[in-house]
């Protein structure tokens, strides 16, 4: 099926209850395709030549990426770049340009992997899902849209029509990938962080059955707490992520690397005893 509208896709996905799976870029699903023989014989929504919501667009307080809005949209874009920094830090790391230039954040959003990359970001900017169907649209913020391993607020006749970012002044932005490379290889530990005047956003992925906004850890910053050390972090960590042992690293690992990572990142904030000085 290849919907030329949004409306002729919505009444693909309101009449299927659930059994036609939109696809976007494809970059996800092509991943299985040659090992899962039970992928072939479903049936699929492209989704790629329905124009209203490719487009990105700015307005007075906000950013809307449109659901076919792809990571290299975004990568060639000066205007985010200069605003939303971390989005082009985040799109540069997935997979190769091939998969950039194909993937969209929206897809990103509904495959649900727990080692999202773009994920982590778009939620350390407050992202807003919109979602789309013939009934009218809806609203959910992104660190509300995930239930559990692929669970998510995505009922069975909605599309993701756009993703909206305030635009906000922020005063600290980072996003930091552990991999077993830069680019081409799925986060071991992934970490997104920003502040502005509304306070710290902290998002943390492959360190639970979802990418997880770390609230815990997000008041102990905005209380102005003393970390003297990456272990200061971790009381608040455990409280906001369960990192398990699969293929790629183990639960200790996880916590270990996430509670260093996030204390390296921000050293330099005056939130840390050292002000600054030499990594422990």
């Amino acid at each position: 099926m290849m919907p030329r509208t949004l409306v002729e896709a919505l009444e693909f996905r309101a009449g299927d209850e659930g059994r036609v799976t939109p696809m976007a870029g494809g970059t996800d699903l092509l991943v299985h395709w040659p090992l899962r023989l039970d992928l072939h014989n479903d049936a699929y929504v492209d989704l790629w030549h329905v124009g209203e919501i490719r487009p990105l667009r700015w307005s007075a307080d906000s950013l809307e990426l449109g659901g076919l809005t792809t990571y290299w949209d975004v990568v060639r874009d000066p205007a985010i770049r200069a605003e939303f920094p971390l989005l082009v830090d985040a799109a540069r790391q997935v997979g190769a340009i091939q998969i950039q230039s194909r993937g969209t954040w929206a897809g990103n959003i509904a495959n649900g992997s727990p080692a999202a990359d773009g994920v982590p970001v778009l939620m350390a900017y407050d992202a807003v899902v919109i979602l789309a169907s013939l009934a009218g649209r809806r609203e959910v913020p992104l660190d509300r849209f995930y239930h559990g391993y692929k669970e998510m607020d995505l009922r069975h006749d909605e599309l993701i029509a756009a993703i909206r970012i305030p635009r906000r002044r922020h005063d600290f932005e980072r996003f930091i990938k552990v991999g077993s490379r830069r680019a081409q290889a799925i986060a071991k530990v992934g970490l997104a962080l920003a502040r502005s005047d509304t306070g710290w956003r902290v998002a943390a992925a492959s360190v639970a059955p979802t990418v997880r906004r770390c609230v815990a850890v997000e008041a102990l910053l905005d209380a102005g707490a003393r970390i003297d050390a990456p272990e200061d972090l971790l009381s608040a960590l455990r409280a906001d992520v369960s990192p398990i042992d699969d293929i790629r690293s183990t639960a200790e690992y996880r916590e270990r690397v996430l509670a260093r990572v996030l204390w390296h990142a921000i050293r330099d904030t005056g939130t840390t005893g050292d002000g600054g000085a030499s990594p422990r």
